[in-house]
């Protein structure tokens, strides 16, 4: 029973509503904020991380350019006529060479630059050459000996750059800057060298190939690293209070940059993070992402560089302060909220005063509602003074009430009226189950003569068998006694006369126990017909159910066969459906035209969605008195079909599976 709520009960529908209203702007709104926050903050993130990726990409191409270009000027010097000149000269070739030599590694800024032979003595050099046994059997070097230029990067050892020159030897060692998180924690030099190392094939005078060889050796090289920097991070590249870093790696070690330890002093000898060292140096990665570097946190690039053995020699960085960009991000967040809050602010006066004018009407079409349905339908709203949607809905309202008090009339009516026809339906009903009770008891007497027929059957065998014998011994028996046996003509005419009875008696005890065997005669018939006219003694069944029924005929062919018995092969197979399926399913009759082997013929299918059969039950399912419903079934129906349907040339099969339903299959010849 409805119950009206009272006055604190309304009122808290106000703020249920004010809530309502409230929602999108405290609670959507900022949810929606928040998603295009994290969207945003991911997207500058990521905008962030593709610049310097955009910027590490820039600084590889300057390197390779490098590399290339010392290539095409090494190339140029030994193809210049000056040096062919004194090259194919004599006497103080080497002066001149070297005096040459000497003029281009100052103008092309090599760090060293000489004239090998093929079998690797120095021909001439830019400087002394610090011993006679310089290591020649670098790639390049071999390449250019092959008679291909060829230039790349290559680490020199101490005693390699003190074999050329000591002073390089000594420019390339760098005390290294103590660090906890790395592996080689205790090493504190580094006396290895990261070199462009070039070669530009020759040919002397006497027909031996020769390789012109040049370097620059990159430690310490803080112009070459701040080319880089100024090429990347130019005046307008990066926002106010940011600055762009550029750093040449040798393994994980500085060896030059233009990051600062401190005032005045840049971070050679310090080491990069083990996480970006295993990421570029050990899994030859490109390694982009926020990275603390010496002293602050910089969007950082780093990429692996590749010595001319194919070996990752050291790293290339790029990048650039993370601060300036965090907080120019903060202070965004920071004016996207007080937006908010400003909006929020202003916003809830405006929905307390608009919320205002819709409670008063909803209030008085509350009373009207609690009124009629405490059985005044004659109560109504009235006039409202608001205009608005609201005003129309109580004016709808008002109307409504006018049609229910209508329709409230003639339900009762109409009540009376339905009441009149369901008793005359239930009374019809009554009538249709008694004559389907009927039908059921007729179709359980067939199945109980069909049991009698399978007795009967046997005992006829057993009494036929004892007769035939005697019948054999009485003939031996004359023949025995010839002439004598006709003393006894009248015993032995008794004796046949009561075997003969005997034999009648059988006889007509099979003809009253399989009446199919003697009933009326055959004639053609169309199947779809038979399935018609059997589907409605099985309807009593149907409607206990939630059995849906399926028809498809398509046979086209006649059948020869009587009616009653096809009615009641089909009668048997579908009540067999109907018991597989307790929960209701889909009973699918089909008829179609069929060959089977080389023979027109017609297919009846009876298919259930029910329980289905094991393989153990179809071996037995034709066996007479064989039955899985237990004290509702004489196991007889199914070995009578079978019966019936092959003494008329026919075949009828199973095929089923557990929980996937039955499907009977009856072939029948055609009618010739």
């Amino acid at each position: 029973m409805y119950k009206v709520m009272p006055a604190s009960g309304r009122r808290s529908v106000r703020y249920r509503l004010l809530a309502i209203a409230l929602l999108p702007m405290l609670v959507i709104l900022p949810l929606l904020l928040a998603i295009t926050i994290y969207r945003w903050n991911a997207k500058f993130d990521a905008a962030l991380i593709s610049k310097v990726n955009g910027d590490l990409t820039i600084a590889h191409q300057y390197l390779a350019r490098i590399l290339e270009s010392t290539e095409q000027q090494l190339v140029s010097v030994g193809e210049s006529a000056r040096f062919r000149d004194l090259l194919a000269g004599g006497g103080s070739v080497n002066e001149g060479l070297a005096a040459l030599l000497t003029e281009k590694a100052q103008a092309l800024r090599f760090d060293f630059l000489y004239l090998v032979g093929d079998d690797g003595r120095i021909i001439a050099g830019a400087r002394p050459i610090g011993s006679s046994s310089v290591r020649w059997d670098w790639p390049v070097i071999r390449a250019a000996l092959g008679g291909q230029a060829r230039t790349g990067i290559d680490i020199f050892d101490s005693a390699d750059l003190a074999a050329i020159s000591p002073e390089l030897a000594q420019r390339a060692r760098l005390e290294l800057i103590p660090a906890n998180d790395i592996a080689d924690a205790g090493r504190t030099l580094e006396t290895r060298g990261m070199v462009i190392h070039s070669a530009s094939a020759l040919l002397l005078p006497d027909g031996r190939r020769a390789a012109l060889v040049g370097g620059m050796l990159l430690n310490r090289n803080l112009g070459f690293i701040d080319t880089i920097n100024d090429l990347v991070y130019h005046d307008a590249g990066l926002p106010e209070g940011s600055r762009g870093t550029a750093t040449l790696f040798l393994d994980d070690v500085r060896i030059s940059t233009n990051v600062r330890l401190f005032e005045g002093r840049r971070a050679l000898g310090t080491r990069v993070s083990a996480a970006v060292r295993a990421a570029v140096l050990d899994q030859g990665r490109t390694w982009l992402g926020s990275a603390f570097v010496v002293s602050d946190w910089y969007i950082s690039g780093y990429e692996p560089i590749i010595d001319s053995y194919g070996r990752r020699a050291g790293m290339l960085y790029v990048g650039f302060l993370e601060q300036p960009f965090t907080e120019a991000k903060h202070q965004a967040l920071l004016g996207i909220a007080a937006a908010f809050l400003v909006a929020a602010a202003a916003t809830v006066p405006l929905f307390l005063k608009w919320a205002s004018g819709i409670f008063r009407p909803l209030e008085r079409m509350t009373g009207t509602i609690a009124r009629v349905e405490s059985g005044d339908l004659a109560a109504r709203t009235g006039d409202v003074e608001s205009k608005d949607e609201i005003g129309q809905v109580a004016l709808h309202l008002d109307h409504l009430l006018d049609q229910v008090q209508e329709r409230d009339t003639q339900l009762r009516q109409w009540n009376e009226e339905l009441n009149r026809r369901v008793e005359e339906r239930a009374l019809r009903l009554q009538q249709a189950n008694l004559q389907l009770e009927t039908t059921t008891r007729q179709l359980v007497m067939s199945e109980k003569l069909a049991a009698i027929g399978e007795i009967t059957a046997g005992v006829a065998h057993e009494i036929n068998n004892p007769i035939a014998v005697m019948q054999g011994n009485l003939e031996v028996i004359r023949d025995l006694m010839g002439e004598k046996a006709e003393a006894a003509r009248t015993e032995f005419r008794l004796i046949d006369e009561q075997m003969h009875r005997i034999s009648e008696i059988v006889t007509k005890l099979l003809q009253f126990a399989k009446p199919q065997e003697y009933a009326g005669y055959l004639e053609p018939q169309a199947v779809a017909d038979i399935v018609s006219d059997t589907l409605p003694l099985v309807q009593h069944l149907l409607k206990k159910t939630t059995i849906a029924v399926e028809r498809e005929d398509s046979a086209s062919r006649l059948v020869l066969m009587n009616r009653t018995e096809l009615q009641q092969v089909l009668v048997n197979l579908i009540v067999n459906a109907i018991h597989a399926m307790l929960d209701g399913g889909r009973l699918a009759v089909r008829t179609f035209d069929q060959d089977l082997d080389g023979r027109p013929g017609v297919v009846i299918e009876v298919a259930d969605t029910g329980a289905g059969m094991t393989p153990e039950v179809m071996q037995r399912i034709f066996d007479p008195f064989f039955t899985t419903k237990r004290r509702e079934g004489t196991g007889l129906g199914l070995s009578v079909s079978q019966m019936l349907v092959t003494r008329q040339g026919g075949r009828i099969s199973v095929a089923s599976k557990p929980g996937k339903g039955t499907t009977f299959t009856v072939w029948l010849p055609e009618v010739s």
